[in-house]
């Protein structure tokens, strides 16, 4: 059906699956990519630009080798090489440049946010809507909201990139000549701290007890930690409750949060990548983390996702 799509002038390509093993990942999203370009390119005469959109996995490597390879230093440059280890990333950077040659005056784009602030309800890695359940649990039970991540996580600067910011920095690409046939890092220019965001986001559940989970404060031995992947086991007659005395739209609690990412990207320190190099082809747009972060837990509420 995608070879149907003759008028065809840009492809932002976004989506991926995920598998068990990076293996396979390489596998089934470098075929979904392929099989994207192939049908299109060939039929779609005014195509001009393909952007792919990846992440900084491609300087950490994938969730599997965390721990068990040795990352790039931050903060992160575009020219950094590959690290030696199977990432899809990789695979689908490969495809690109090997379909993009196909086709004259084809070019290409690759765009690496960070820890993305958004409102994408039902996804894999939707962290803001997945503290927004987590607060409202914590509001609902009359519990503290304490923070689920380390202590390095909670005082350390961090980086984030608003899903609109990454939009606006796709269609620069696609557009302006300067940036093409280049990959870039996407973040949103600042840098912020889980510690004050944390607050904010008690308040805008109306939270008054919130912090650092207790063995992770000063002098706390650092044996408290809570961890989402725990606390939210056996919450399901909560999240129930929650949803229907708020006349929330109807989600079971294994949509609305993937615990384990919140728990991973909250685990020890942030790392930081460069945003030097989009400013230098032309890109001069920039977000306020504390106001993103605000701005998409307006949106989820607004969604009726948590009250």
């Amino acid at each position: 059906m995608l070879s149907q799509l003759i008028d065809v002038t840009h492809i932002f390509y976004v989506t991926w699956t995920n598998r068990s093993t990076e293996a396979e990942n390489c596998k089934i999203n470098g075929s979904m990519f392929r099989n994207v370009l192939r049908a299109v390119i060939p039929n779609a005469p005014n195509l001009r630009h393909v952007c792919l959109q990846t992440g900084t996995k491609h300087y950490l490597g994938p969730f599997e080798a965390f721990g068990k390879i040795k990352p790039h230093d931050p903060p992160f440059t575009e020219d950094m090489p590959r690290l030696d280890a199977p990432n899809f990333y990789y695979t689908l950077e490969d495809i690109l440049f090997e379909e993009v040659e196909k086709k004259e005056e084809l070019s290409w784009s690759v765009h690496r946010p960070d820890t993305i602030f958004g409102f994408s309800p039902y996804s894999l890695m939707n962290l803001v809507g997945a503290l927004c359940v987590y607060a409202a649990v914590c509001k609902h039970e009359g519990i503290p909201l304490r923070f689920p991540g380390t202590k390095a996580a909670w005082e350390c600067y961090s980086i984030a990139s608003d899903a609109d910011l990454i939009a606006e920095h796709q269609i620069w690409a696609a557009v302006d000549p300067y940036a093409k046939n280049e990959a870039f890092n996407c973040n949103n220019g600042d840098v912020f701290k889980w510690k004050h965001l944390w607050k904010v986001l008690a308040e805008q559940f109306g939270i008054e007890d919130y912090g650092l989970s207790e063995g992770e404060e000063e002098g706390g031995g650092g044996t408290q930690r809570v961890k989402l992947a725990e606390f939210m086991k056996g919450k399901e007659g909560v999240w129930e409750e929650i949803v229907r005395e708020n006349q929330l739209q109807p989600t079971r609690l294994d949509e609305v949060g993937a615990w384990w990412f919140v728990d991973l990207v909250l685990t020890g320190e942030a790392k930081l990548a460069s945003m030097n190099k989009s400013k230098e082809h032309g890109f001069s747009g920039f977000r306020n983390s504390k106001n993103s972060f605000i701005t998409w837990i307006d949106k989820v509420k607004g969604f009726k996702i948590v009250p």
